[in-house]
């Protein structure tokens, strides 16, 4: 009887994490901001990011940066869609399909695929744990969204919403162009 109850326990346990990681799996989630540091290690943040030559990928306000010299590649002008990719990643190749057909979708988006295994010192400074490990850049290559797994096509469109700037003229024309002003 006591078997019959463990081996029940432990199959709703597994279950209940299998459902989770599921949901959790290709979400691209927005990037939060460090936690703030106590004011020794802030300090010490704060000096060494001012030794830091310009353009070395950290940004001022805390979050991290990304830039061309970073990824081995130009960034887009409007949004990057970074991938974190290993050579015998099955997932790999099916998110390489998918980000690459947003970035041809949508005008001014790079997708740009990283080696995790050749770029270990990107992998430990991005906090990157599993492959494929997306990141959405907004134009000036801070990070937006970040998500692990295989991401949705919808989902990695929605996520540009919060790289790309709305473009105020073009959603005035869009608008006016329905008015009849009698």
């Amino acid at each position: 009887m006591t078997g019959t109850v463990i081996a029940i326990v432990a199959l709703v346990a597994a279950t209940a994490i299998g459902l989770l990681w599921r949901r959790r799996d290709g979400r691209l989630r927005p990037q939060r901001a460090p936690a703030p540091a106590s004011a020794p290690a802030a300090e010490a943040a704060e000096a060494a990011r001012a030794a830091e030559p310009a353009g070395s990928g950290q940004a001022a306000e805390g979050r991290d940066r990304l830039t061309a010299a970073d990824l081995g590649a130009d960034l887009g002008d409007r949004a990057t869609l970074v991938q974190f990719s290993t050579a015998f990643c099955a997932p790999c190749r099916a998110t390489r399909g998918v980000l690459g057909e947003v970035a041809a979708m949508v005008s001014g988006v790079r997708h740009v695929e990283i080696d995790a295994e050749s770029r270990l010192d990107l992998v430990r400074r991005l906090g990157v744990l599993r492959t494929p490990t997306v990141l959405i850049l907004d134009g000036a290559g801070h990070i937006v969204r970040r998500g692990s797994g295989r991401p949705r096509k919808a989902d990695v469109i929605a996520a540009l919403g919060d790289a790309i700037p709305a473009d105020p003229v073009a959603a005035r024309d869009k608008c006016d162009s329905g008015r009849t002003d009698a």
